[in-house]
């Protein structure tokens, strides 16, 4: 399952840089926050079909849940619209090794300190030379 995983990732990435690419044009067209606002309109319309006919959460929990660990919509709604702005004046090459770059530092900070349950794991010199080995790349990319 490991290995799927690490597909399905990779699969993920990919379709971030077309959502970008696609979006990015979208935005151009039609508004920078219409271009978010449909992308989240659309998905919540297909997410609440799929929820319909598959769901086995307890959607009511929300309510329940602590207030914090709802922050994610607010989270997507910055991260999509920040990328809706930033492709069509970088191109989605740099948008998205940048985006990778601002995962990387916040998930080896999350990971450091163990916030928000995650497995507690030390910053090392080989995580800071991936870092320093993506802005190097973000650079020649540009």
């Amino acid at each position: 399952m490991r290995y799927v995983s690490y597909i399905l990732a990779v699969l993920a990435g990919s379709a971030l840089s077309f959502e970008g690419a696609i979006y990015g044009q979208l935005g151009k067209e039609i508004g920078q926050l219409e271009t978010s606002f449909y992308n989240f309109f659309m998905g919540s319309i297909i997410l609440g079909l799929l929820w319909i006919f598959f769901g086995k959460g307890k959607l009511s929990y929300t309510v329940e849940a602590p207030k914090w660990t709802l922050l994610g919509g607010l989270l997507g709604v910055a991260y999509l619209t920040a990328i809706v702005i930033s492709v069509p004046y970088v191109g989605v090459g740099i948008t998205m090794v940048a985006v990778i770059i601002g995962q990387l530092v916040m998930s080896m900070v999350i990971e450091h300190f163990g916030w928000l349950g995650s497995k507690q794991t030390k910053i090392n010199k080989e995580k800071v030379f991936a870092v320093i080995s993506m802005i190097i790349a973000l650079i020649f990319i540009n």
